[in-house]
């Protein structure tokens, strides 16, 4: 499907006249909110509210890649993909709970700062490094060809200068006024995103002939959460214990999520944004799922599911509409690109050059440092899309999905128990982030390009990856327990981390956290057993 070649001139104008009034409100807000010589550039000086904060972090999660891939599961298999949205609620609720109130309390700027407090320089070190290679491989260069295919169809461009237009409005944001600009920014796109995706699922529901006409015409397990444990995609076993491994680590411990919740004006501000963030969540399965199903019903034979997401906006919508989808499209892609980046320049700037090279650096030359960071990142990150982008047949999705689960366990086995557990030794720790994490990734290049799994001949060496994610991160935690007890230095670095003078919850916190709790249980219950 040739996305180009139906748009027209009103649509390309819509997406021209979009990006000029985000880029003049991006500059509007660093002229207007001057930072004071002391303000802490990288986390908007701890100044974000709870709606910041939450259109931040679920702006950051959502991406074109996750808008068309969701839509794609929706059109084969329904809602089931809906877990990877609902069931983060636990670990949402785990960031707000236990993890917030330690990282704000620690006064921390970087999550591998607060592992520093709690284990030493040589944990921050490792972790400083795990970090960037993160941001670079997994939040920026996959993020920009997803994005640069998407540019591709939609301005008939080349490879390389969609993903060069990308980081300049990105770095732009980023540059401008760090983590204040693009929070502020973020609420914008994302407000824009939920109407024009509601529209989407509105004129769509109004074709199939409205709810019932939905429910009666699409098998009856395409409205379950959980499949039987012999599925071949999604069985609800590699859920239930595959995903809170991947939860824990993308939820809690990653630098560019977690990032909003460490600029909040207070803990109460980050715990009700962390909260929204879970309400927010809930949308994403009529927003970016439902499309899916209803593309099944209207257009069943489609030759590639994932066009699922681009054919309902291409044959629905009317000129200029088009264009403002494709508009919304790029600006999930800049909110993503862009919190990455400044997550990227944060943690080098901070752990790196002002640990390592410069205690006494001063607030100007840490901004000039996270500027120089952004522009290297971003040089970096083309060529790295340029190489995934010479990849052929591989289905990149599937294959980020794997990713993030052969990365999570290191880093939740190491968080969990370094926050959660007092006899967690720094050899321990560092034993996980450095052996741990070349087990984890051996066994994910094993699992993906050496001795794959090949369902239409009959092969299955491996279980699904969500389970092997479960068995490394089981072997882990045992590895680590291990490790600490035989530690006989009994752990010389004493942990700076002071847990007794830890902020209480709110009643208002705990009545919304109530409330979302409470509705989740209830949307699983309904969305079973059909």
């Amino acid at each position: 499907m040739n996305i180009y070649d139906q748009l027209d001139f009103l649509d390309f104008a819509v997406v021209g006249m979009y990006l000029l009034i985000l880029i003049g409100i991006g500059a509007w807000i660093s002229i207007r909110n001057k930072r004071p010589a002391d303000e802490n550039y990288f986390l908007a000086g701890n100044s974000l509210n709870w709606t910041s904060i939450g259109f931040n972090m679920w702006g950051t999660n959502v991406g074109p890649s996750m808008l068309i891939a969701s839509a794609s599961i929706g059109y084969s298999t329904g809602i089931v993909a809906g877990n990877f949205s609902w069931y983060a609620f636990i670990f949402i609720f785990l960031l707000a709970i236990v993890f917030a109130p330690r990282y704000l309390g620690a006064r921390v700027q970087t999550l591998p700062e607060f592992m520093g407090k709690r284990f030493g320089n040589s944990t921050q070190n490792i972790l400083a490094w795990y970090t960037i290679v993160t941001v670079l491989l997994s939040w920026l260069s996959l993020t920009l060809f997803a994005g640069g295919i998407l540019i591709q169809q939609i301005l008939n461009l080349p490879m390389w200068l969609s993903v060069v237009i990308l980081l300049l409005i990105a770095g732009f944001f980023t540059m401008a006024g760090g983590l204040k600009t693009i929070a502020y920014t973020n609420v914008i796109q994302m407000v824009l995103l939920i109407i024009v995706s509601f529209s989407l699922m509105w004129v769509g529901l109004d074709k199939v002939g409205g709810v019932s006409a939905l429910i009666e015409k699409t098998p009856s397990n395409y409205w379950n959460l959980f499949l039987p444990s012999d599925d071949a995609n999604y069985p609800w076993t590699a859920i239930l214990l595959g995903y809170p491994i991947m939860g824990v680590w993308f939820w809690c411990t990653d630098q560019s999520m977690v990032q909003s919740v460490l600029g909040a004006k207070s803990v109460k501000q980050g715990q009700l944004g962390a909260n929204f963030t879970g309400w927010l969540k809930i949308i994403d399965v009529p927003l970016f799922i439902l499309p899916g199903i209803m593309c099944f019903i209207l257009f069943p034979n489609l030759t590639n599911p994932d066009e699922a997401y681009m054919t309902m906006v291409t044959e629905l919508f009317p000129t200029g509409m088009k264009g403002l989808v494709m508009a919304v499209l790029i600006a999930a892609l800049v909110s993503t690109i862009d919190s990455a980046l400044n997550a990227l320049s944060t943690v080098f700037t901070m752990d790196i050059f002002v640990k390592k090279f410069q205690p006494d650096a001063s607030q100007k030359k840490i901004v000039k440092v996270g500027h120089l960071v952004t522009v290297s990142g971003a040089i970096i990150s083309i060529f790295i899309t340029m190489a995934i982008d010479s990849i052929k047949g591989l289905n990149l999705f599937d294959v980020f999905q794997s990713v993030l689960g052969f990365i999570a366990p290191p880093m939740s086995v190491v968080f969990l128990f370094g926050v959660l557990w007092k006899k967690t030794t720094t050899k321990a720790a560092n034993s996980i982030l450095i052996f741990g994490t070349l087990l984890s990734l051996t066994v994910g290049v094993l699992y993906l390009w050496v001795f794959p799994n090949n369902p239409s001949a009959g092969v299955k060496i491996w279980p699904h990856f969500l389970l092997l994610s479960f068995y490394i991160f089981v072997f882990l935690s045992f590895v680590i327990v291990i490790v600490s007890y035989l530690d006989k230095q009994s752990n010389p670095y004493k942990s700076t981390l002071d847990y007794s003078t830890l902020t209480k919850v709110s009643p208002k916190v705990k009545i919304l956290w109530g409330a979302l709790i409470f509705t989740m249980i209830a949307l699983y219950l309904f969305f079973n057993g059909h």
